[in-house]
């Protein structure tokens, strides 16, 4: 098992992630090194796992770090989903888990949330 960080301090460098970012459920390589902005603010993003009998009103958390993406082709392996409101979510493209975060269509961002991914 690759040595992988939980103290997001320390996976950020100038702002930026200082190590790949990948898959938390296969390991796929999400973001190069240096790829992505560091911010932070509360968003509801919808649970990884959900109950079958909610599917039409999905549990969210409230998730506050995220690497910032401007330009989707920055991502090494990431699905879109179909827009949700101004979003669409985000899934790992190998094994589609997810969502690990949402682009927004009005500003054209992606946001990948720290602690739906991991640090290597």
């Amino acid at each position: 098992m690759p040595d992988c960080s939980e103290n997001y301090e320390s996976e950020i460098s100038d702002g930026r992630n200082f190590r790949s970012v990948k898959c938390k459920f296969c390991s796929s390589v999400i973001l190069s090194p240096s790829s992505a902005t560091f911010t932070s603010f509360e968003f509801q993003l919808p649970l990884i796992r959900q109950e079958k009998q909610n599917e039409s009103n999905p549990e969210t958390e409230t998730v506050s770090l995220f690497w910032s993406v401007n330009d989707m082709f920055v991502f090494q392996n990431v699905g879109f989903s179909h827009a949700v409101g101004n979003n669409k979510y985000l899934a790992c493209a190998d094994c589609e888990a997810g969502p690990i975060g949402y682009h927004d269509l009005t500003n054209k961002k992606s946001y990948v949330a720290l602690s739906r991914v991991q640090h290597c």
